[in-house]
């Protein structure tokens, strides 16, 4: 959903800028939505020629949006943090800085760094005197900046902040041009989907339909047009009519099967699985499938390039230290666990068949326990504070670098992010994790030592599979899925990685597992 935020129009310069130009990137703005490479070759003729500094800025911007929304994540951060050859320096307004602000936080989210995200523009929007400018440029851009926002609370399974932020877009979308009225439709579809979200599809459909009757009686922006039917298709799909999602997409599709949208293509391929798997058309299964696959590795190695660029250019501390973290962390794991492993290996290798099997009954006790709170907390939207009861005097030793304070922020950034479920990733590594959360690296392995008992790798695997088990439970769909395809959904390497960490954390195989659903819902 990430494409789908545009981070500022040509029209934000109206003060600075003169007619012909505020008409020029008008023009080049509704290309972004018509055809990125076509927005891309115009907008660099009018760079060529372009000598206003500010003006360069704009068009850079520009440009870079439509590499984003082909997926080109690298070309995007570089073209938008291209610096002047002639040595010119633009001069550091209230308003530039605040555009700078601005477009970090939306970089962040084109990533997936949501949390970066969310800090940047929380900090902007402390700031009161902007909430009641009259300025046209920076009203857009607050309205710009409650859409990011709310799409970061969204992802976060924050559905109240998230409608209350697309109402305050809404309120700064006075002016009357085709950016505030492409924006305005785009809050009315994110509503829609949050609304879903929120199991509120009655007024999630309203919405949509309302948008989609706006947006074909004007016919001009096939990018918006393609956005709302797979929304509504998300509608049917949850509603579990297969047939009339399946139209919706094919009728969504269609507006840019020729076009380089290759993200939004990307959610297209996606949904066209999960529905022809409910159809039981193997065959299309197969063809969306494969066509989903191979581009999602394309965008997600675009992606994994641009994460590494900016958390190298923003965390190059936590960089410099990461080697040397694993390895020192590696070493004092090797050095006890061989102690340990020296003194009880006898006893282990005596009990070893006996015990294997109590194991496995004991874990699946204690993962269905912990899979029927979880089915609470999703009925509940009250949180409970978990407490630890068990008090390890070594572990509050090593821990004892931190404050208590420091402590509880940590575990509830931690929190927040399992939210986001950007454990699914298949790139997911600590310094990523570090850069999404704001957290020093050496703070993190610490705190998931001690407080959450794993290690970083048990840790991540264990929000995996408690994730994909929940949904085996609640949604009938996910049964139909091969192990293989459940597997590259979780972020694992393989459908062997996968099968073993089920296993041992579960006690059961995954077909084993989901063969106990099935046999639980038929009696």
């Amino acid at each position: 959903m990430i494409l789908f935020f545009i981070l500022l129009c040509p029209f934000l310069m109206k003060g600075q800028s003169g007619p012909d130009f505020t008409i020029l990137t008008d023009k080049a703005f509704q290309k972004l939505y018509q055809n990125p490479e076509d927005c891309i070759r115009y907008s660099q003729s009018l760079l060529i020629s372009e000598k206003n500094i500010e003006h360069k800025i704009m068009l850079r911007k520009i440009i870079s949006w439509a590499y984003a929304m082909q997926g080109n994540y690298v070309q995007a951060i570089n073209t938008s943090n291209q610096k002047e050859e002639d040595g010119q320096e633009v001069k550091q307004s209230r308003f530039s800085k605040l555009f700078g602000d601005f477009n970090l936080a939306d970089q962040y989210q084109n990533l997936g760094l949501y949390d970066q995200s969310r800090k940047i523009i929380a900090d902007i929007l402390t700031d009161q005197s902007l909430q009641n400018v009259s300025n046209v440029k920076v009203r857009m851009t607050l309205a710009k900046l409650y859409q990011l926002q709310a799409i970061n609370d969204g992802v976060s399974g924050k559905y109240d902040y998230t409608l209350k932020n697309f109402d305050k877009s809404d309120r700064y979308l006075d002016y009357n041009n085709e950016e505030n009225t492409i924006t305005r439709q785009e809050n009315m579809i994110f509503r829609s989907l949050s609304l879903m979200k929120n199991n509120r599809l009655y007024e999630s459909k309203k919405q949509l339909d309302k948008v989609i009757l706006e947006i074909e009686s004007e016919g001009k922006y096939p990018f918006l047009t393609a956005f709302a039917y797979e929304a509504v298709s998300r509608y049917y799909f949850q509603k579990e009519e297969y047939t009339t999602a399946v139209l919706y997409l094919e009728k969504g599709f269609a507006k840019i099967e020729y076009m380089p949208y290759n993200d939004m293509k990307l959610i297209f391929y996606e949904l066209l699985t999960k529905n022809y798997l409910a159809l039981n058309d193997t065959e299309k299964y197969s063809y969306y499938n494969n066509l989903y696959t191979d581009l999602k590795s394309k965008l997600d190695s675009n992606k994994k390039e641009g994460i590494q660029y900016i958390v190298k250019l923003l965390e190059i501390y936590h960089k410099k230290n990461i080697s040397y973290q694993k390895q020192s962390k590696l070493k004092q794991v090797q050095f006890i666990v061989g102690g340990i492993l020296l003194l009880i290996i006898g006893t282990l290798v005596c009990f070893y068949y006996e015990l294997r099997r109590g194991r496995d009954l004991k874990k699946q006790l204690i993962f269905f326990e912990k899979q029927k709170e979880i089915m609470v907390l999703a009925v509940h939207t009250k949180t409970s504070k978990t407490s630890h009861p068990k008090e390890n005097r070594a572990q509050d030793k090593d821990i004892a670098k931190l404050s208590e304070e420091k402590e509880k922020e940590i575990l509830e950034k931690l929190k927040e992010w399992e939210n986001s479920r950007n454990y699914l990733s298949r790139n997911m590594s600590i310094s990523i994790l570090s850069a999404e959360t704001g957290i020093n690296p050496k703070y993190l392995s610490e705190v998931i030592n001690s407080k959450k008992e794993k290690n970083f790798n048990g840790y991540i695997n264990d929000l995996r599979i408690s994730h994909v088990a929940y949904l085996l439970r609640t949604d009938p769909a996910y049964l139909n899925y091969k192990v293989s395809y459940l597997a590259e959904f979780a972020g694992f390497s393989s459908h062997g990685a996968f099968t073993n960490v089920f296993k041992s954390i579960t006690g059961m195989s995954p077909n084993h597992y989901i063969q106990e659903i099935i046999k639980n819902k038929k009696s």
